[in-house]
Formats: structure tokens, C-alpha cells, sequence
């Protein structure tokens, strides 16, 4: 069969792989549309769009649909061993993550591309994102954050926006050809999402490339504290800018974040000034004053201002002298071990659907754990993890969990929901999870039994 020009294949059809079928179909282009589970709801968008449905299952399917297109766009979830992928590679067929297809969009707007700041890491992408995004705003930008949030870049290309700050994830930077932004920071890297990169060498090849389309008028901003990073960066075409609690040229001196000018604020003037909320901040201050997109002034204003988003170490409420924060979130062990050297004395909620890491990660604070609670379907693997390091209970259901973690508490004691694990065991998603364990503990009764 012959190709036709300008051909898509969206598999995944979730809030990214819709977004992008959507938006290449209203722009003209022949779109196909297929995903794991085909259901009647997938049919419905196929048909309102215009869209032909491909069942994957059906050999001769794929092979007629990947004959004829030019462009596969995966949803972020399809993981890089998966059939689709390897069809697609097989012919030749050129592979494009939804940022990628947006940025493509972008650059031939009328009037010119809008700035792009760009935000990777294995922690904290979300949180600096939200900061990057409240800081272009302060400076007057109409920003808004975008790529691995609630809003797909695609769907955001029609909107009044004037800059985006772009959540990037592996799994988004792991199918790019051209995507560049003018000012970028990888924040850190540990192992995760195993179960999708076939090794923890892949996860790490996929964000570093974001600064593989760097030109010399680019900022790359990377964290003093890692050489594997720095490497990347220094290797790249950009201006290289470092940031770190304690080394890098954007840091925090005497209590106060500090720049190459001199200082930016007090980290006190923040809403919440834990360290990884620090290190954050000063990465989102570099990427915003040496792109040029904002000045020290429009940095403090935007930090002293800014709020987290939920399930990110979201202090829940205080009971008996222990205080309850749900950081649902944390879907890795380095996460988990963020929070845990945020507090002195902890009983650890932990557990759910392993990514195929190595758990054990979580145990490096031995003198930080009052105690675990172990859950879901990793509840064996956290309880061997802790084994010796602390009393471990295992609780079948998150309300038996918060019960266990209030008898376990002492006052003065913090008790942390930081799971290390994704909720799909559960739950559908992290902000399932969260929500059920913020209801448990708003529910405890305030007398003990």
C-alpha cells in the first residue's frame, strides 16, 4: 500500500493520545486511532472525528495501518517494548510523543513560536513546573503549564496562552526529533519507571534528551551536585547554568536564595521552605532569569506567593500532638526518601503496585522511622524492605493503614503517606489514592479507642 502524506496513528486514546488525534485531525491530517482496550466510548471519538479504528490484536490490521501511515503518535503510557513500537520501527515508520507533534504545530504559527521552558527530572517536575509557570506569569506572561499535567502542550496550542512551561517526561522525551526549548532544567535522576524503559540506562538516554536540539542561545540549567547530568549539559549546544542547596550558581546562602547577582529572597518568605521545596525553587528561578523571561523581583513575588499542588507532602491535619501529611505522589523510592528526610520522626505509610524498583531505597533513613505500614500489592517487598530497620505492619485496606499509623504514632511524630509505589493496585490514579487517605484521617475520631 502506498503511504499517503501526512498519515497518524494515535494509539492510547487516554487525555494525551485524544488531544493529539483531535488536534491533527482538525488540522487536516488522516488519522487513525487505536489503543489496548478498544471499547464503544473509543469508537464514539474515533467517529466524531473522522477517525479510523484500528484493532491492534488483528495482525492484519496492524500490518495494513503501519504500511500506510508516516507518523506513529503513542500515548505517553505505551512503554518502548510494546508491539505498536516495535511494528513501528520495523517500518520505519517515524515515532512522535505528543510534545514533539506540538512543538512541530508551533513553530509555524502565525506571528512566530511562543516561548517554551522545559522541565525534567526523576522529582519535583510537577511542583517546579506549577513554580516556572506562576513565575512567567508574575512577569507578564499568560503562562500556563503544560505536557505532563492535567493539559496536554497540544491542547493548549489554541489557547490565549503567550509561554508554556512544559512538564517533560521520559516517556514524552523518549519519541522527539526536533523539540527544544530556550531554557530548560533537568532536576535530578534516580531509577524509575522500569516497567516501561527496558533499563535504567534508557530512562536516563530519554531525558537527556531534551537538550539534544540545544542551540547556543539556549539555557541548559542542571544541578551542581550531579556529574552525570552536568555531562549531558556541557555536552549540549546551550549556555550551561548550575543550581543546588548548597554549590551551583544559583543556591541558598545564609537562609537566603542567591543568584549571580545577588539575592533573590528569603527562603522563609515561601509558603512551605523544605529543602526539596528549596531546590526547586531556585531551579525555577535560574530557568526564568538566565532565559531572560523574568527578573529576581518577578521570581520573589511568584515563590512567596506560590502554593503546591495536592498529594506533594500536603499537610493533612494535626491529631494528638502527630501530624498527617499525604504525598501520594511519590510513585518511586527516591521520591519516598525526598519526604522522608523532611521530617524527624516518621510512621511511613508505603506500598501499591511496584515499577519494577528496588524498594530497599526507601531504608536509608533508619533514624528517621518510628515505623511502617506496609500496603497493597507491594506490602511483602516494603515489609522485607524494613525488615530490622523498624517495626512493619501490613494493612489490607488504606482505612486499616491510618488506623494502624495512629496506633503506631507517638506526639510530636509526623505520619506520612509516601507510598513508593504507582496506585494501580487500588486505585485508578495517585489523587484517587491521596484523597482516600486525606478522608480516612479527617475522619479519625478525635479521642483514641
Amino acid at each position: 500500500m502506498t503511504t499517503a502524506p501526512n498519515t497518524v496513528f494515535v494509539f492510547g486514546l487516554a487525555v494525551a493520545g485524544r488531544a493529539v488525534a483531535k488536534a491533527l485531525a482538525t488540522r487536516g491530517m488522516t488519522v487513525s486511532v487505536g489503543d489496548d482496550a478498544l471499547n464503544q466510548e473509543h469508537r464514539d471519538f474515533a467517529r466524531e472525528i473522522g477517525a479510523h479504528v484500528v484493532d491492534v490484536t488483528n495482525t492484519s490490521e496492524l500490518e495494513e495501518v503501519m504500511s500506510s501511515i508516516n507518523i506513529l503518535a503513542p500515548a505517553p503510557g505505551v512503554p518502548e517494548q510494546h508491539l505498536v513500537i516495535r511494528s513501528a520501527r520495523e517500518h520505519q515508520v517515524s515515532i512522535q510523543s505528543e510534545i514533539e507533534i506540538a512543538y512541530r504545530i508551533e513553530q509555524h504559527r502565525p506571528g512566530g513560536s511562543r516561548p517554551m521552558v522545559a522541565i525534567t527530572g526523576t522529582d519535583g517536575k510537577t511542583s517546579t513546573t506549577l513554580m516556572v509557570s506562576s513565575i512567567l506569569n508574575a512577569s507578564g506572561f499568560q503562562s500556563e503549564a503544560v505536557g505532563n499535567t492535567d493539559i496536554p502542550l497540544i491542547d493548549s496550542l489554541a489557547s490565549s496562552a503567550t509561554a508554556f512551561a512544559v512538564e517533560c517526561s521520559s516517556f514524552r522525551l523518549e519519541h522527539i526529533d526536533t523539540f527544544r526549548a530556550q531554557a530548560s532544567v533537568w532536576l535530578n535522576i534516580a531509577p524509575d519507571h522500569l516497567d516501561w524503559h527496558s533499563s535504567f540506562q534508557k530512562y536516563f538516554d530519554a531525558k537527556a534528551k531534551m537538550w539534544a536540539h540545544c542551540v547556543s542561545t539556549d539555557v541548559a540549567v542542571a544541578p551542581a551536585s550531579d556529574p552525570r547530568i552536568l555531562e549531558v549539559a556541557q555536552g549540549s549546544k546551550a549556555r550551561v547554568v548550575t543550581f543546588g542547596l548548597t554549590d551551583g550558581d544559583y543556591r541558598l546562602r545564609d537562609g537566603q536564595l542567591v543568584g549571580p547577582r545577588g539575592v533573590i529572597m528569603s527562603a522563609s518568605d515561601m509558603q512551605r521552605s523544605l529543602p526539596h521545596d528549596v531546590s526547586n525553587a531556585l531551579a525555577a528561578a535560574a530557568v526564568c532569569i538566565e532565559s531572560g523571561l523574568a527578573t529576581e523581583p518577578h521570581v520573589a513575588a511568584a515563590l512567596a506567593a506560590f502554593t503546591n499542588a495536592a498529594h506533594r507532602i500536603q499537610f493533612v491535619r494535626e491529631l494528638d500532638g502527630v501530624r498527617w501529611f499525604n504525598d501520594s505522589k511519590a510513585t518511586s523510592p527516591h521520591a519516598a526518601g525526598v519526604a522522608l528526610k523532611s521530617f524527624e520522626h516518621v510512621v511511613l505509610i508505603a506500598g501499591g503496585k511496584n515499577k519494577g524498583l528496588d524498594l530497599s531505597l526507601m531504608a536509608l533513613e533508619p533514624q528517621r522511622m518510628r515505623a511502617v505500614v506496609a500496603i497493597g500489592a507491594a506490602a511483602s517487598e516494603i515489609a522485607q524492605a524494613f525488615s530490622g530497620v523498624c517495626t512493619v505492619e501490613v494493612a489490607e485496606s488504606m482505612k486499616r493503614a491510618v488506623e494502624s499509623a495512629r496506633a503506631l504514632a507517638q506526639p510530636g511524630d509526623v505520619v506520612l503517606l509516601s507510598p513508593g509505589c504507582t496506585s494501580y493496585d487500588w486505585y485508578s490514579n495517585y489523587g484517587e489514592r491521596g484523597d482516600d487517605f486525606m478522608n480516612c484521617v479527617k475522619h479519625l475520631s478525635e479521642h483514641r479507642l
